[in-house]
């Protein structure tokens, strides 16, 4: 993958005059390698992500939107230029910009996530117990970031979804020997509100985090219970000590320290619960085996709903 110092104005503004005059896809010759397209997009984004997520610039992109194109167009022209994509001449370039790149990309309202009640009600301070790290964090100006699951299209393309934000954003994080290992994040906000919304009763939630799946679904009123099932004592400290005495529902919360596989094979059927939610991976690498794990004690549990984390995204890989 190509990530040059500098863009030639002249070679960006030709790539948005054709890219925003191309068919949207439906008179376009049919790509009947849509699998490898796929691969081809996740080892992409999975590069940028991974190594250069603030490659854009803000100046670059300001003004390349004075033409008259979105914040969201910008960013994809940017982006395929960077990857070596002709976009222009070559038909397979073109082909894939409209079909993956003009549906993946998103500049999200950082007030909208302020307003959060989680973001507004739980302060996060800078504390350290063990090994463990409490603190804020934070995305440049554009920096992109996995904000949702993939967008599954009935033709079987696999669309990653990123945003970014147009001004900095912060957002509390534990890390874990000096890496960043748990988050609140736009993806985390988004991912989680169907679980969220369908939680009732009695719940049990597999991994703590910051707590955020916590406090959400003990804010809700059909919600009577919510039991905690976390591994990591440092975590389970820095919570207890400094985010759930913030709680205002804190009375519903009991945090028990297991191992959530053992606890799913031998206590949860004794605990009569009426949903339970489960987010004890990173992202898809990680999650996959831990979901088709946890998914065979369902039946050990059959008058109860089930949730978990990213599962859409977990599916386009099965």
């Amino acid at each position: 993958m190509i990530f040059p110092s500098a863009l030639l104005k002249s070679s960006i503004l030709a790539i948005i005059l054709l890219t925003t005059q191309v068919n949207t896809g439906e008179d376009m010759k049919p790509n009947n390698n849509i699998e490898e397209d796929n691969h081809k997009i996740f080892a992409l984004m999975s590069h940028y992500l991974n190594n250069a997520p603030d490659f854009i610039d803000q100046e670059e992109i300001n003004e390349i939107v004075q033409y008259g194109v979105s914040y969201e167009h910008a960013f994809a022209v940017i982006l395929a230029a960077a990857f070596g994509l002709d976009v222009v001449d070559k038909e397979e370039d073109k082909e894939l910009f409209d079909n993956y790149f003009k549906k993946m990309f998103f500049k999200l309202d950082e007030k909208e996530f302020y307003e959060n009640p989680y973001y507004k009600n739980i302060k996060i301070p800078t504390i350290k117990v063990g090994t463990s790290e409490l603190k804020y964090e934070k995305y440049k100006p554009f920096e992109g970031f996995v904000c949702n699951d993939i967008l599954k299209t009935r033709e079987e393309r696999q669309i990653p979804q990123i945003g970014f934000f147009e001004t900095e954003f912060m957002y509390p994080a534990i890390l874990e020997n000096g890496r960043i290992w748990m988050t609140v994040t736009p993806n985390e906000i988004e991912t989680m509100k169907d679980a969220v919304n369908q939680a009732f009763g009695n719940v049990l939630t597999y991994g703590l985090g910051l707590g955020y799946y916590t406090y959400m679904v003990s804010e809700k009123e059909n919600v009577d219970s919510i039991t905690v099932v976390e591994t990591n004592e440092d975590v389970i400290k820095l919570f207890q000590t400094y985010l759930l005495p913030q709680y205002r529902n804190r009375h519903k919360i009991k945090i028990i320290k297991a191992d959530a596989f053992e606890y799913a094979q031998k206590l949860m059927a004794e605990g009569h619960f009426d949903f339970v939610f489960t987010d004890l991976w990173h992202d898809v690498s990680d999650g996959l085996d831990m979901y088709l794990k946890m998914k065979l004690f369902e039946k050990r549990c059959p008058n109860t709903v089930f949730s978990y984390w990213i599962e859409k995204s977990i599916k386009c890989y099965l």
